[in-house]
């Protein structure tokens, strides 16, 4: 195959509602912080995370009570912090695994999805969220288990999204040129970021937010419409 062989796609506004994820996830993980940590302050991962946000605010002598006031001031703020992303990430595993959570993928997003692995694109996710939270939404969907499809996962433990280092870091665990890769996104930033470090773009404009005129990147409004193969090196 020539051109484009990967595609990483972010999920928020691109694969998914903005919606999902501000209007049931985020809520769902704030209702539940203070119980899921009491039931839970011992086990590793949640003490991992506890200790990782101290470490992150620098106050390493932060009680468990303050350090979940603390998180829950980020939630607030929505901060990209890998510590209370992976603890909200252990909060929507136990809501999926209730049944009390359902992942939202656009029904476009699953047919490109699928249309694209079969012709033999690599496919990747790269979001803010923890790798453990991209694969529950993608793994209890309406459409079942969605998560054969993808090659591998990236969040911000690769680095931040807004930072061209970190697309050159996914090229190179991709073993792949740039120029192979093509990244999917509703984030200009997040897409300036890509171009610069040599992948292809594609900006999904689903009407969910603003999206400045002028950017550059070519725009689709679903997956229907966007072809990888389309994107020549």
């Amino acid at each position: 195959m020539s051109g484009v062989r990967a595609v990483v796609t972010d999920i928020e506004g691109t694969t998914s509602s903005i919606a999902f994820v501000k209007d049931v996830l985020f809520p769902f993980a704030k209702r539940n912080l203070d119980g899921f940590v009491a039931d839970h302050r011992d086990s590793p991962p949640v003490r991992e995370c506890l200790d990782g946000a101290r470490a992150l605010a620098g106050s390493p002598g932060l009680s468990d009570a303050d350090t979940v006031a603390l998180l829950r001031q980020w939630m607030d703020e929505d901060r990209k912090a890998t510590p209370l992303k992976v603890l909200q990430g252990l909060i929507w595993e136990q809501g999926y695994a209730r049944g009390e959570l359902r992942g939202h993928v656009y029904p476009d997003a699953v047919d490109g999805l699928r249309a694209w692995h079969s012709r033999g694109f690599r496919l990747y996710i790269y979001s803010s969220g923890s790798i453990a939270a991209q694969k529950l939404v993608f793994g209890h969907t309406a459409w079942g288990d969605l998560t054969p499809l993808f090659s591998g996962y990236f969040d911000t433990t690769t680095g931040p999204k807004v930072e061209s280092p970190s697309y050159a870091r996914i090229a190179r665990e991709l073993a792949l040129p740039p120029a192979q890769v093509l990244f999917l996104s509703d984030s200009v930033a997040e897409l300036d970021a890509a171009r610069s470090a040599g992948l292809h773009t594609a900006c999904l404009d689903r009407g969910e937010t603003v999206i400045p005129a002028g950017h550059g990147h070519p725009t689709f409004h679903g997956f229907a419409t966007l072809d990888p193969s389309a994107f020549n090196p």
